[in-house]
């Protein structure tokens, strides 16, 4: 296995070879070693200065990556858009050429059009680092998902993961989908039928619209939350109704015949999608989801700054 990237941006999933994928993940695993540590921190980005950028609201994916950038050692810049030039009326390449005067080697950009980190990378020279552009692709998380199933349960290839929820409107999903896929597992998605792209099951991607028969398929459930804020019309009857046929509770899951891995991107909507006896429940890994953000996105960084 090559140690490096064949990629000199982390744009999407698409882009990645399933070679790095899995170096990645080893990666990954190492600076899970360091995090476990007394000592947590590593000089390894010592004299790389990363920016980030988030012109839309993000807590997690904003902290996990400045944190991984700080046990990295290296210098951070933290850009947020609502109290910057952009709220003027500035675009988004002089923003980052204007942050890019300044010595920025890396940029972590999160932005609600799709495509936008595609546009950056062909504008700039600095690395760049998807942190989820629109509806369009959340790379990270897809790969600490894979990666903690696979810590979890042993290989993906070949396990069976429903995605359910709001597909349409999902960066997280369509990331999910492909890095499952490179990694061989088989792919399901599960929601209303206006939430779940007309052409999906063009990509290799099987669709069902009931909850009880997908989970009865699966061996894990990755639970998205719905995509209020991007939704401009009324894509099902009433959230009461989505909870009734979509919502995972205690009850249905100890109905199945097999016990099933339960993950979420976060936030969660406690009582929507999962319920809090669901999400605390011994299946679920969303804590582990969290703890391994941070040892994947050191290795993201690490690994895309070896290719400066």
């Amino acid at each position: 296995m090559s140690n490096q990237l064949s990629v000199r941006h982390l744009l999407g999933i698409k882009d990645l070879q399933k070679e790095d994928i899995e170096l990645i993940f080893s990666t990954a695993t190492n600076f899970k070693d360091v995090l476990n540590r007394p000592i947590k921190k590593v000089p390894s980005l010592r004299d790389i200065t990363i920016a980030n950028l988030f012109f839309e609201n993000s807590t997690r994916t904003k902290l996990s990556f400045e944190l991984a950038e700080k046990r990295l050692s290296a210098d951070v810049i933290n850009f947020s858009a609502s109290g910057s030039s952009v709220s003027k009326g500035e675009t988004l390449i002089d923003t980052v050429n204007n942050i890019l005067a300044m010595k920025v080697d890396m940029v972590v950009m999160r932005h609600s059009k799709p495509g936008s980190a595609i546009f950056l990378s062909k504008h700039v020279h600095a690395n760049i680092i998807n942190a989820g552009d629109g509806t369009h692709e959340h790379p990270t998380q897809a790969l600490l998902d894979a990666f903690s199933i696979r810590e979890k349960i042993g290989n993906v290839e070949g396990k069976k993961v429903v995605i359910v929820g709001d597909i349409l409107h999902s960066r997280v999903a369509l990331s999910n989908i492909l890095c499952l896929q490179k990694l061989g597992a088989e792919v399901m998605v599960c929601g209303p039928v206006a939430l779940i792209p007309r052409y999906i099951s063009e990509i290799g991607v099987q669709v069902e619209y009931n909850l009880r028969k997908a989970l009865e398929w699966c061996d894990v459930a990755n639970m998205l939350r719905i995509q209020m804020e991007r939704q401009d019309i009324k894509y099902f009857p009433s959230l009461r109704e989505y909870v009734m046929l979509y919502g995972v509770n205690k009850v249905l899951l100890e109905s199945l015949k097999k016990e099933i891995l339960i993950l979420h991107p976060g936030p969660i909507n406690r009582g929507v999608e999962i319920t809090s006896d669901v999400a605390d429940s011994s299946q679920s890994i969303i804590l582990n989801q969290v703890e391994n953000g941070v040892a994947i996105r050191m290795a993201v960084l690490f690994l895309l700054a070896q290719t400066r």
